[in-house]
């Protein structure tokens, strides 16, 4: 093995969230070597990864800051790792967003939109318009305020009580703040589940709570600050927020996970140190006849059960791998869109202290997955807004599959 790449590239200073100069790399791996070259990598915050190193053969995307820039492109060719570079200026791909989100068109509150991302005003607004709007379906309700005090609202959807009660499907988007068509795709549920009459017979065995912004203050701050930032907003010493999907107290720190402030995987001071986490963790113990969990993310189309705290199954992993290629199969006949199949740890990497295994750990709901949406645009995360309404019909279809499962075998 060469010099070791934590020598050859010391940590200087914190990332700029300005991102001039900043370029996004991807690395192929032909070797179980080069891997472990390239995860030694990942220790140092000045690396974000949008993709992880995991299998071999797999392309890895991760963004460098200029002053490491040469250094890492001396470092790949001295170890022969081929590589590219997918974007030379992220600065300038990041202006150019916002210069398009500035000119789009203003939202009345309480309407909704497929045609743009909303601002999480307009979101918390739209739900209050459902509730008035349709008071015998659409209970509204807070669960908590975040770090700097927005509302956590959610939606409780139901065609009405029912002896013995209905199953719940919970739903959730929005943990990680750059992940626009997550809280894209929760809306898109409600507004169907909602207000499309055709619908209504997915309200008939089952009751659906949907959160659709779990991290409001990231959120906002991707639209007013640093478009790919990932965190909560909750300051530290040196560094703001915490990765709310490492903050979780089951497995909490044993794999994926940084004890790092700076990093974007910082797993916070201590389990459920985020208000938010906490407010979600309060909220998922407290409701009852919750029978599954989906938690939205982007990028990279995979439906992930537990566990992701190591390479370990859990119990009803089969049932949950059959139901996953059912749902990739409805999902697929909407655009041709496929999804890969598995638990964290085994097709894409190891996160402890995430929502969907304490869920499973925690709050004891057997059926549970991260739905890992599809990316696009300059950096993955920038879906454009003219895909919205393709990703969001498609997923729509796997929600229906979940709701027949559930219904049918969580009486």
């Amino acid at each position: 093995m060469k010099v070791p790449v934590l020598i050859v590239l010391a940590l200087v200073g914190l990332s700029s969230a300005k991102y001039e100069g900043y370029k996004v790399y991807k690395f192929v791996t032909k070797t179980h070597l080069q891997n472990v070259y390239l995860q030694s990598l990942e220790a140092i915050p000045d690396f974000d990864f949008w993709s992880k190193i995991n299998t071999v053969g797999n392309p890895v995307t991760v963004m460098v800051p200029p002053r490491f820039q040469t250094k890492i492109e001396d470092y790949l060719k001295l170890n022969n790792l081929e590589f590219s570079i997918e974007i030379e200026n992220v600065g300038s791909a990041i202006h150019a967003e916002k210069h398009y989100h500035k000119s789009r068109q203003a939202l009345g509150l309480g309407k909704i939109t497929f045609d743009q991302y909303l601002r999480h005003a307009e979101i918390n607004a739209y739900l209050a318009q459902l509730a008035k709007d349709y008071p015998d379906t659409v209970i509204l309700e807070t669960i908590g305020q975040s770090y700097e005090k927005r509302d956590m609202n959610l939606v409780r959807i139901s065609s009405g009580p029912r002896d013995p009660p209905k199953p719940v499907i919970f739903v959730d988007a929005g943990i990680h703040a750059r992940e626009w068509i997550a809280p894209a795709v929760a809306l898109y549920l409600i507004n169907q589940l909602v207000e499309n009459p055709s619908n209504s017979n997915l309200l008939e065995a089952v009751d659906w709570i949907v959160l659709p912004s779990v991290n409001p203050d990231g959120y906002e701050f991707t639209w007013t600050g640093d478009r790919l930032w990932r965190k909560t907003r909750s300051p530290g010493t040196v560094c703001f927020g915490c990765d709310p999907n490492r903050n979780f107290g089951f497995h909490w720190m044993e794999a994926g996970a940084s004890s790092w402030e700076c990093s974007d995987t910082y797993a916070g001071k201590e389990a459920f140190s985020e208000v938010e986490a906490r407010n979600l963790r309060d909220y998922l113990a407290k409701t009852a006849n919750i029978k599954a969990y989906l938690t939205l993310h982007s990028y990279g189309q995979y439906l992930l059960y537990p566990w992701g705290y190591g390479d370990v199954l859990c119990d009803n992993w089969k049932e949950l791998d059959d139901l996953g290629h059912k749902v990739d199969d409805a999902i697929s006949s909407v655009n041709g869109t496929r999804y890969t199949i598995g638990s964290s740890t085994q097709v894409l990497y190891a996160a402890a202290g995430a929502s969907d295994d304490w869920a499973m750990g925690g709050a004891g709901i057997d059926i549970v997955y991260t739905i890992e949406l599809p990316g696009g645009g300059n950096y993955g995360f920038d879906l454009p807004a003219s895909r919205i309404k393709g990703v969001v019909a498609e997923t729509f279809e796997g929600f229906k599959v979940f709701a027949d499962y559930v219904a049918k075998n969580r009486k």
